[in-house]
């Protein structure tokens, strides 16, 4: 324990110049470069990673320190921001990891500490290295399915956009690829903005979509079942061969709907 004293005294009274060592280290043996304020970050926060790794030694002290967890997810957002990937941080982990043995090695032969203490550090070191890693890998899961479900709901506004064209006649342009999110926030939420607009006739033009399967095409044949009992009359135009052939495979009764090959021949038959 006396030993295990001095190591935690030297790691206060280093704690600095030891976190500048692990952070040259680990740049020096990946051969990258990054940005000035990005390596005080990391320095700062290995000073504190010192200097709990002291109080672990000596107070048997569990988990990590505050801001090993703060920097962590700095790092999982600067990826999500720049568009990086998750493995362009996980990579400097292994080299962190050697580079932390072969030091605290060092340290433990110029303090006379024995093997068994020597494995005991490397150990807690790992402990709170793997802890900062899965913090890492969490938070960018996380931002990543935020970013993504923005994304979506971005993508669907922009692919079914209602134009009014006349009094009481408005076009519905589907374009892209409709998947279930698309469908659903055409549903949920295209279909109330057109109920809110009083009109009589709706022109949904098919001539935008790249492709839909069969549940697709059935999930709209229902939300055009829910503008017709809203008194709205329903009419699609510029459907493909392809995607006429997946509504006959369907079986999809399309009976009720007129159909024409554009928006032009719709707009003529309504006046």
């Amino acid at each position: 324990m006396a030993s295990m004293s001095k190591i935690t005294t030297f790691f206060n009274d280093n704690a600095e110049s030891l976190a500048v060592e692990i952070v040259e280290s680990v740049l020096r043996s990946m051969k990258i470069v990054i940005p000035e304020v990005e390596k005080e970050q990391a320095i700062k926060m290995y000073i504190e990673f010192f200097g709990f790794l002291g109080e672990s030694l000596t107070e048997k002290k569990d988990g990590v320190p505050e801001d090993l967890i703060i920097w962590s997810k700095k790092n999982a957002e600067q990826q999500i921001s720049s568009g990086g990937k998750i493995s362009e941080i996980a990579v400097r982990y292994p080299p962190t990891r050697r580079i932390f043995a072969e030091l605290l090695t060092r340290i433990c032969i110029e303090f006379g500490l024995s093997l068994k203490e020597n494995a005991y550090m490397i150990k807690k070191v790992n402990e709170m290295l793997d802890l900062s890693l899965n913090e890492t890998i969490f938070t960018f899961e996380y931002l990543a399915n935020s970013y993504r479900e923005k994304a979506q709901r971005e993508i669907a506004e922009l692919s079914a956009p209602i134009v009014l064209i006349k009094e009481g006649i408005a076009v519905l342009p589907l374009i892209g690829m409709i998947d279930c999110y698309r469908a659903t926030y055409i549903l949920e939420k295209v279909v109330p903005d057109i109920a809110n607009l009083h009109i009589q006739y709706l022109i949904v033009d098919y001539s935008g979509i790249l492709t839909i399967d069969a549940d697709i095409a059935k999930y709209l044949r229902q939300i055009g079942d829910i503008l017709l009992l809203l008194g709205i009359n329903v009419m699609i135009t510029g459907l493909r061969p392809e995607l006429v052939i997946t509504v006959v495979n369907s079986r999809i009764d399309m009976s009720a709907i007129k159909t024409f090959a554009n928006v032009k021949q719709a707009l003529e038959y309504i006046e």
